[in-house]
């Protein structure tokens, strides 16, 4: 199956200004959609003008919670051309979560194309101020209408954009995180590895209780012995200790981030020791006593990288590099952002041009 109908909107939108934006709020023209039965496989895509659907009340997402999704962006680079970052990468993780969830494999190249069409169709959305962006959220719902616990036999795809704002409105701080030790978020042969709805349902109450006490975000423990790192909110995490860059090693219950791909990646290519490999909440703590814990960062897509300032385990406090931004999370930030608007050339192979404006 590779034709896309196209479906025009009669009307067309105009996109706010930069201040306007904010993140996931407002969404453009049109929208891509495809279907799956189990006895046509996926079929009909198409694109459509963006809007409300029908579905049963007793559609099996809303009982059971079959779904998955994914997030990527696009970006307007100086010469005016729209750019998507990672693309393939992001749609075969998409392919992973679908496993994970029993959901039926998508082909890859008709749902890039797809996205290719979709966003030359709506790309008078992508904003172009530095900082900026079009989200991309590609997701899947089963639909069957039955209230029993199955393995659906009819989903519907979807493909939606939204233009985005700058992540960090009032600039690129460090944040205030509390290290979990009551919740948990995930455990191995669960859905931490799945971009999945109930995933992040999960990480829901731990981060009320945090933002209630003065934090930012929750430091996720393994959810087995509550001593190992996973993630930092919904990013993954890193540590600068001793002039090397370390993340918790995927284990089933971490999700493998793109940014986080492309952070160790990059940190190699620098001639920077990257490791992945089991950490410790009790190794990072001993680090800062000693004085060899130098920074704390999450990468994500949303936010690129996030710098940590203060954590906070079992009441006890510690403050990383004097509460500043360190210069592997400054370096990092602008070479990746560069990397995806286009302004440092892309010798990874990881931005792919879509059209120009």
């Amino acid at each position: 199956m590779t034709d896309i109908a196209v479906t025009l909107a009669d009307k067309r939108g105009t996109l706010p200004t930069d201040d306007k934006l904010g993140f996931g709020k407002i969404f453009t023209d049109h929208m891509f959609v495809m279907d799956y039965a189990s006895d046509k496989g996926w079929h009909d895509a198409r694109i459509i003008p963006y809007g409300d659907f029908n579905i049963s009340p007793a559609a099996m997402v809303l009982h059971y919670g079959q779904a998955i999704f994914e997030g990527m962006k696009a970006f307007r680079t100086e010469d005016n051309r729209v750019v998507m970052y990672r693309p393939v990468d992001h749609l075969n993780r998409f392919n992973n979560s679908a496993d994970i969830l029993s959901i039926p494999q998508m082909d890859v190249d008709v749902v890039h194309t797809a996205l290719k069409k979709l966003i030359d169709l709506d790309k008078h959305w992508v904003p172009k101020s530095l900082g900026t962006s079009l989200y991309i959220r590609p997701f899947v719902i089963s639909i069957d209408p039955y209230v029993g616990v199955k393995v659906a036999s009819q989903y519907t795809l979807f493909i939606i954009l939204s233009p985005v704002g700058a992540y960090y409105a009032s600039g690129f701080k460090p944040v205030k995180i509390k290290v979990e030790d009551h919740y948990v978020r995930a455990v191995k042969g669960g859905l931490g590895e799945a971009k999945t709805a109930a995933n992040y349902a999960a990480s829901l109450k731990a981060g009320e209780v945090a933002k209630k006490d003065g934090y930012t975000q929750v430091l996720w423990l393994d959810a087995i012995e509550q001593k190992y790192i996973e993630e930092v909110g919904t990013m993954n995490i890193f540590f600068k200790i001793d002039d090397e860059i370390i993340t918790p090693e995927l284990n089933g219950s971490i999700l493998n981030g793109m940014t986080r791909r492309s952070v160790l990646a990059v940190a190699k290519d620098w001639g920077m020791k990257a490791t992945e490999r089991r950490i410790s909440i009790e190794e990072v703590y001993e680090a800062h006593a000693n004085g060899r814990l130098q920074e704390v960062f999450g990468s994500g897509t949303a936010a690129v990288i996030s710098p940590v300032g203060e954590l906070c385990w079992k009441g006890k406090k510690i403050i990383i590099n004097n509460g500043a931004i360190g210069e592997t999370s400054q370096k990092l930030f602008d070479y990746i952002t560069s990397l995806q608007q286009g302004r440092v050339a892309d010798k990874f192979g990881w931005v792919e041009e879509v059209t120009k404006l």
